[in-house]
């Protein structure tokens, strides 16, 4: 069945595309493309609502269970903080990549844009992403306004304290941990049926975009996609390497069992799309419930690889694009700025955009040079949200690792094994 939906997602995106670029030839009026890609998209939208209605609960019931099945603040710290190590190390790594391929590619060194008029707006938001107000939006002024607004990191947060207080009770919990694990068979069930909606979602996604904007602007701005391109292919290779290093040949059972995600997480855009199917396939690999259910919520909001590097990619793609010179000291400083103010980020589309405005906007870069890459930006989100995937599903079997899990055979290879013993 996996295979066949990972067929099926395969199918949807290339029949996208055929009907995009024929609603575009149809109806090359761009106001007109762009109310037809609207419609389109609607399909997107019902299935990315879907996927939004079960991610609080699916987390908050997951992770409860795992936590309280851990047991005590000791385990807890300790894999909180194996995660916290590979998760930090791997947002320096890619943000230095994106750092060093823009500087040796110069994607935006041809363009020699004038510079904008001061008061230029680019329509993005980027007055939240300080440290300050990070901290503030991390810890939850209410556990149900977190579920309800889709806050990861704050129902994380509150999941935590939830599910230590029902570990330290003992006994007297046992009965409502027990409900709250069934509650998360039954939401995952819900997920397999909101999944089987991702062949239409991916067709509708694709199908829009090409309608409203046609193959022409991938030629357009095909320097500034390829650079980028290559350089999550390179952060591809170094998170593989990173992972067979640890892993050995699990990293490629890893990597086979994310097809799905993976496809989902690129054709529309977002990673939070994905994040279901990810648990499930992850428990394959196979990761325990408790590690699974801890650590890749943690990782949505402290470990998103391709939109980190995307960050240093196109705020300096932007100033070479403007002729603005920055020194490597100065670009170091925004690196490690960057660690701090993406920390959090939304795992929805386009939610590195408000991290790259901040970012214009602290450095005295031009913020209406946001304007210069939105247009192709959904494509570009396509990639980083699917390298989250991967980051994520290789983070959290390393961590199960390094907590003594036997992570080197698959359920399937045990199920044969067990036959043939018995």
């Amino acid at each position: 069945m996996k295979h066949k939906l990972t067929l099926y997602i395969v199918i949807a995106l290339i029949l996208g595309v055929i009907v995009g670029y024929a609603n575009h030839l149809l109806w090359p009026e761009p106001k007109v493309a762009e109310n037809i890609a609207n419609h389109i998209s609607l399909i997107t939208e019902i299935f990315l609502r879907l996927v939004k209605m079960i991610i609080g609960p699916l987390v908050f019931t997951s992770l409860v269970a795992g936590v309280a099945h851990m047991g005590d603040m000791k385990t807890i710290g300790r894999v909180g903080g194996k995660a916290m190590l590979w998760f930090i190390t791997a947002s320096l790594v890619s943000l230095f990549i994106g750092m060093v391929m823009v500087n040796l590619l110069a994607p935006g060194k041809d363009l020699n844009m004038p510079l904008p008029p001061v008061d230029a707006a680019s329509g993005i938001h980027a007055g939240s992403f300080s440290l300050d107000e990070f901290i503030k939006h991390a810890v939850p002024s209410s556990a149900v306004g977190a579920l309800a607004n889709n806050e990861v990191l704050q129902i994380v947060i509150f999941s935590i304290f939830f599910g230590v207080a029902a570990a330290s009770v003992g006994h007297k919990a046992r009965v409502l941990v027990a409900l709250i694990e069934e509650a998360s068979h039954v939401i995952l069930k819900i997920t397999g049926y909101v999944m089987s909606l991702a062949p239409l979602a991916v067709f509708a996604a694709i199908a829009s975009i090409v309608t409203e904007h046609g193959p022409g602007i991938l030629l357009t701005y095909g320097k500034y996609m390829a650079s980028f391109y290559l350089s999550l292919a390179i952060l591809w290779c170094v998170m593989f390497g990173a992972g067979f290093l640890f892993l050995g040949k699990t990293a490629v059972r890893v990597v086979s069992l994310l097809r799905a995600p993976f496809i989902v997480a690129f054709t529309t855009a977002s990673s939070e799309a994905a994040y279901p199917s990810m648990m499930r396939q992850l428990e394959r690999v196979p990761v325990s419930e408790k590690i699974v259910s801890f650590v890749l919520p943690l990782g949505y909001s402290f470990n998103l690889d391709g939109s980190m590097m995307y960050c240093t990619f196109a705020v300096l793609f932007i100033a070479q694009a403007y002729g603005i010179e920055l020194s490597w000291s100065q670009q170091i400083v925004m690196l490690l700025a960057l660690m701090v103010t993406s920390k959090g980020m939304g795992a929805v589309p386009r939610g590195s955009l408000v991290v790259v405005a901040a970012t214009l906007e602290m450095f005295k870069l031009p913020s209406a040079g946001l304007l210069l890459i939105l247009g192709v930006d959904q494509f570009l989100d396509m990639g980083r949200s699917a390298t989250n995937v991967i980051g994520n599903g290789l983070a959290t079997t390393v961590v199960a690792k390094w907590e003594g899990e036997n992570v080197d055979v698959g359920k399937d290879d045990a199920d044969e094994e067990l036959a043939i013993a018995s």
